[in-house]
């Protein structure tokens, strides 16, 4: 059978359109393994080390942002910084500010879904400070002279570590993150969780960020959505479960 020139270059056309697709499944159906962990305020990226273990132990490749709670944009910049020396596709997870920070990060291509654990998910033009206005929590602050906030350290066991041992809290409490204050005021320009999926864990007992406001997070951005016992350090003291959602966000994404 003599076959033209013209059916040629057709059947080449085909086999290379195919090679893409398949190829572009194969990529988008690999399996996630890098988890990027951001940390909010009054605490640092040590907090995770319980949900890392776990993650780690699963074989996931995992790593935490240090922030330096200056202002959004330098805080965006320091999870976009983690996030470049990753090889292939990432979850973001964000914690108490944390999840403000992931919400613009997580614009990222290489993002390809986001876990907020207790966290704020502001839409554009919204801030953490002009949504815990509409619903408040329970947290009792300190702004000092130059515009850096302290939780009370006399209150800090109750509002924001309740679900912790009271050492532990103790030593929290005296070894806190101070934001400058304007990060709360900051407004969120392209929100993340609006293209891709997300998973949000609601910590029922939390003081720091209203609980009914973390609902309305979750329902907004169509999250899957699981709520527990716990205060906003949920992410210490309910790390199993944190770390089983972040592993239940990879997967699918995965698939």
């Amino acid at each position: 059978m003599n076959i033209s020139l013209s059916q040629v270059r057709t059947l080449s056309t085909i086999a290379s359109a195919l090679l893409l697709a398949f190829s572009t499944a194969s990529a988008s159906a690999a399996p996630v393994k890098n988890i990027v962990l951001v940390h909010g305020q009054f605490a640092d990226a040590s907090g995770w080390q319980p949900v890392y273990e776990i993650l780690t132990k699963d074989g996931y490749n995992v790593n935490m942002v240090q922030e330096p709670l200056t202002s959004l944009e330098e805080d965006v910049a320091a999870v976009e910084r983690v996030l470049a020396r990753q090889q292939g596709p990432s979850i973001l997870v964000g914690h108490s500010y944390g999840g403000a920070v992931v919400t613009e990060a997580g614009n990222d291509p290489n993002v390809v879904g986001l876990v907020y654990i207790a966290a704020h998910a502001p839409d554009k033009g919204e801030s953490t400070a002009s949504n815990k206005n509409k619903m408040p929590g329970q947290i009792r602050t300190i702004t000092t002279p130059d515009g850096f906030v302290f939780v009370d350290p006399i209150h800090f066991h109750e509002d924001f570590a309740g679900d912790l041992p009271t050492d532990l809290a103790e030593f929290m409490a005296h070894s806190q993150m101070p934001p400058a204050a304007r990060v709360n005021t900051t407004l969120i320009k392209n929100a993340a969780w609006r293209i891709k999926p997300s998973w949000y864990m609601v910590a029922k007992q939390d003081r720091a960020i209203n609980p009914d406001l973390e609902r309305m997070y979750a329902a907004r951005a169509h999250s899957h959505t699981v709520e527990v016992d716990g205060a906003h350090t949920i992410y210490i003291s309910r790390a199993k479960e944190v770390a089983a959602m972040i592993e239940q966000a990879a997967q699918s994404v995965g698939n």
